[in-house]
């Protein structure tokens, strides 16, 4: 018999045949860590946005025709309604950065023929990250405070009228319709004001970020010299019964802050959101004392009562030998917790931890009482 070719279909084999090295390269990259530097360039925390409604679709304009029904009358149908532009908060959101400055919700379809209504626009969702504050004309007129939550921005426009709509017993055959109305318009000022448990609050290189790091997964920048962070880190601190306290490290503050100067205003404002306080202090310095005195009248002029939130002090740097001469007086001038560690060696964080576990548990209990919701990371 002649020679015929065969075709084999081979299956693929059950189990990967390549070499362990490349299927480690293949493994999914890490991400990659973001200095300070770049950072600021993606964290934003204001934006101007103006938002246009969609418009509605005009309404149609036809007469019903067919052999032998020649005068169908009118069956014009109406158009779509235009799309809202509607901010929704989302967790996964950290910043304003993504956010256009210009936002038109979609267009409603004009009616067609047999009745036929045009479709309405698919409204335009903008995602921002939670805390964020809508103003208009200076009054703040949204919250968005909870995962989720909406709201409509800019309205979209009616649709029109079609022919149909205008038939009447005096009216038989009407041939007004209606265009569609224009969408809202307005402009709109977003401000994001981080929203955490607790907030560090501190002086420039009192060891805030490196306190964050000891605490939590978060890697703000460490270095030795002062404002080396520039925008607020937001750490969580997992306990063993899964529950979450977010910690945010604010940038430090400087005397005059309340004045801007320095970071100042544009800083003060994430504090607000703050739960609880831990003021951190730097154990080494002389008179460690009037560096709290100094960060709650900061506080206290920018918004009355802000400084005496259930609070803690920290004693940053207590590896230093000159920070064991000044935890006692210190604790003799203070009336609040002092509580002395070292974010670099990671001496007595416990106390910290379970401190800070104490001040949750009483925010939860103190926002159930009241018929609310407590912030859940």
């Amino acid at each position: 018999s002649p020679w015929k070719p065969v075709l084999l279909l081979l299956s693929p084999p059950a189990f990967s045949t390549t070499c362990a090295r490349c299927g480690k390269s293949r493994r999914l990259r890490e991400k990659r860590a973001i200095s300070e530097r770049q950072l600021t360039r993606y964290f934003v925390d204001q934006r101007k946005v103006r938002v246009v409604g969609g418009r509605g679709g005009a309404g149609g304009h036809s007469f019903y025709s067919e052999p032998r029904k020649v005068f169908g009358g009118p069956d014009g149908g109406n158009g779509g309604d235009g799309g809202h532009v509607i901010f929704k908060a989302d967790q996964q959101m950290k910043s304003l950065s993504s956010v256009f400055p210009f936002y038109q919700g979609f267009h409603g379809e004009r009616g067609g023929r047999k009745n036929c209504y045009g479709a309405n626009g698919a409204h335009m969702y903008v995602k921002v990250p939670l805390g964020t504050l809508v103003k208009e004309d200076g009054k703040v007129v949204a919250d968005l405070t909870q995962h989720g939550e909406e709201y409509i921005a800019a309205y979209g426009g009616a649709g029109g009228k079609g022919n149909r709509f205008f038939l009447s017993n005096e009216n038989r055959a009407p041939t007004v319709f209606t265009p569609g109305e224009p969408g809202q318009e307005r402009l709109l000022h977003l401000e994001l004001k981080t929203t955490a448990h607790a907030g560090l609050v501190g002086f420039p290189n009192a060891g805030k970020s490196s306190l964050l790091r000891a605490i939590s997964r978060a890697k703000p920048a460490v270095a030795a010299y002062p404002f080396t962070t520039l925008n607020p880190h937001v750490g969580i601190v997992h306990y063993q019964d899964f529950e979450q306290v977010a910690v945010a490290d604010i940038p430090g503050l400087i005397k005059g802050a309340h004045q801007n100067r320095g970071l100042g205003m544009a800083f003060l404002k994430h504090i607000e959101r703050c739960r609880f306080l831990l003021y951190v202090v730097d154990l080494s310095m002389p008179q460690p004392w009037i560096q709290l005195q100094d960060l709650k009248h900061e506080l206290e002029a920018y918004e009355k009562g802000l400084s005496e939130r259930p609070r803690v002090v920290i004693g940053n740097k207590f590896d230093l030998a000159q920070s064991r001469i000044n935890l006692p007086l210190l604790r003799e001038r203070v009336a609040e917790r002092v509580i002395a560690l070292s974010a670099l060696t990671g001496d007595n964080l416990e106390e910290l931890l379970s401190h800070l576990r104490e001040l949750y548990d009483t925010y939860v209990k103190t926002e159930q009482s009241q018929g609310q919701s407590p912030v859940k990371w």
